[in-house]
């Protein structure tokens, strides 16, 4: 039987993990109240919107200095150098090769419609690129935004060589419920049998989307290549020529054999 003093040595190991994560979190708190409308921000801001005591505040703040992340400027504090080197770090590995970049460019040009690229990540799928459409009226996502996988073209064509368990997953997810397996894998049948995927208003009303396969050195699919917009421009012979596009613009990515190190296999 444990003692009594082995008992509260593990009491105190998971209150010191628990305050360590809380301490965590709130770093991350205040590093992302920073954004391109808000490049500096002051104690009292930090205080105000994250509702820490001011003492806690500073404790978090002086030690993220410390570690490069944060700096101190008579204006507030801005982000430290230290984020430099992560942010080199990330945009390396999420860049695609400049001839994937080029193609998706041509895509965007030629269709006139917002290009992107997803990989799947658990129940969600994750935006690693995107061209923007040249029309006022556009879909836009960013660059590390995550959508669900339980509705879209891109999610069809994603879930392709998903494990039963996996679909179950991403159906209970759903606002659907664990019930909606059954749509998804008639939808991902569909996909597999076309040669690409379409959705309409599915996840976001009168937002219409195309997608197309990516596949690996490995034959499987690690990315959806895909173009999106209003419905309204999404006419049934559009829809056919945006997958021709997105078809030939695929075929030449999986001939020089697309490898990234977000996509993933089931």
């Amino acid at each position: 039987m444990p003692s009594a003093t082995g008992r509260k040595s593990a009491s105190a190991d998971e209150t010191s993990d628990g305050q360590g994560v809380r301490s965590i979190q709130r770093a991350l708190d205040i590093l992302s109240l920073l954004s391109d409308d808000r490049p500096l921000i002051a104690i009292r801001d930090i205080v105000a919107a994250t509702g820490l005591a001011k003492t806690t505040v500073i404790r978090i703040v002086q030690t993220l200095e410390q570690s490069g992340l944060l700096w101190a400027t008579n204006a507030g504090y801005m982000a430290g150098p230290g984020l430099w080197r992560w942010a080199h770090l990330a945009r390396r590995s999420w860049e695609l090769p400049p001839e994937t970049q080029r193609l998706m460019r041509e895509l965007a040009a030629s269709e006139r419609e917002t290009v992107n690229m997803y990989v799947a990540r658990d129940v969600v799928r994750v935006c690693i690129a995107q061209q923007e459409s040249p029309q006022p009226l556009r879909h836009v996502v960013h660059v590390g935004d995550e959508l669900p996988l339980w509705a879209g073209a891109s999610a069809k064509v994603l879930l392709r060589n998903a494990s039963p368990a996996l679909l179950d997953r991403v159906a209970a997810s759903s606002p659907y419920g664990a019930g909606h397996v059954r749509r998804m894998r008639e939808w991902i049948d569909e996909a597999t049998h076309q040669g690409y995927a379409v959705s309409h208003g599915e996840r976001d009303a009168g937002l219409s989307a195309v997608a197309v396969p990516i596949l690996g050195r490995s034959g499987t699919v690690v990315a959806a290549l895909t173009l999106s917009g209003p419905t309204v421009r999404f006419t049934d012979d559009r829809v056919a020529a945006f997958a021709q596009a997105l078809l030939a613009a695929a075929t030449q990515m999986n001939e020089r054999g697309f490898d990234h190190p977000l996509g993933s296999s089931f």
